[in-house]
């Protein structure tokens, strides 16, 4: 069996597939403190409750866009599993050009997210990501990767908006009856939900004029559903589209050789 490790700024994933389908998926907050004993504990747990033997494991695969969070991730993989595990990175076989200044810089959750939209959706298109922040990332019909945008997520400017203005209170997420307000949590709730939904509509109609042509939209993170009510522009949604891109990347790949020494890290790691 697989394991794959998305690790994101606010979430780590964990998810297991038995080369047909995912048998399990597992979240915890990221903490790049966290020893591997502990996500071992924990991971260990859950795996007992789902029935899988930890001996299952035969390759593991790692995407983060936190680093402080690799060295104990990767031990556990280690020490706990006994592989060695895949680190999406640019250098990679991805199966398609990052045709990008530089390659390094690009996170390799969208990386992933392009690997595995244009697998399963072709292309051209733009891939959408609600995390901790809004991602769009742009596709060409050979499965190119061409770049894209980095906004604030909508949280962010949620906990922005509170903190910077000392009468406005933190809110939830909620798509609004209403657009216009009639009292101050109202208004701020049409501001996030359908400014979100504005900029995801006009920046969408901005790439699909510079790229000139038609591109399909896909969706994933966990706000998706949420925004797509109030837009029409979104096609099509995939929760699994990261931990998809992490299953396709290690099958494009060689396993890496367990390390002699398990506690080493290298600079090119």
């Amino acid at each position: 069996m697989l394991m794959v490790v998305d690790a994101g700024n606010t979430n780590i994933v964990f998810a297991v597939h038995d080369g047909e389908d995912w048998v399990g998926t597992w979240r915890i907050a990221t903490d790049d403190q966290r020893t591997s004993d502990e996500y071992a504990v924990w991971l260990l747990t859950l795996f007992n409750i789902a029935g899988i033997k930890r001996e299952a494991i035969d390759r593991a695969v790692i995407g983060t866009v936190v680093p402080a969070a690799l060295y104990h991730l990767r031990r556990l993989c280690r020490e706990y599993f006994d592989v060695e595990p895949l680190i999406a990175r640019s250098q990679l076989d991805w199966g398609f050009d990052i045709k990008v200044d530089n390659p390094a810089e690009v996170g390799a959750d969208r990386l992933l997210n392009a690997l595995a939209a244009h697998q399963a959706y072709g292309g051209p298109l733009v891939v959408i990501d609600f995390g901790t922040a809004t991602t769009f990332d742009v596709v060409d019909k050979d499965g190119a990767y061409l770049g894209g945008i980095i906004s604030p997520g909508i949280n962010l400017s949620i906990e922005a908006l509170h903190k910077a203005a000392a009468r406005l209170p933190r809110i939830g997420i909620g798509r609004p009856q209403a657009v216009i307000g009639k009292s101050t949590i109202p208004a701020m709730q049409s501001g996030i939900y359908w400014g979100y939904v504005g900029m995801i509509e006009g920046l969408v109609v901005r790439i699909r004029a510079e790229y000139s042509g038609r591109l399909k939209v896909i969706a994933t993170g966990g706000l998706a559903p949420l925004l797509a009510e109030g837009t029409t522009i979104i096609e099509k949604i995939d929760p699994d589209l990261t931990l998809d891109g992490l299953r396709l990347l290690a099958r494009r790949n060689p396993a890496p050789t367990l390390s002699k020494d398990r506690n080493r890290i290298s600079d090119g790691d």
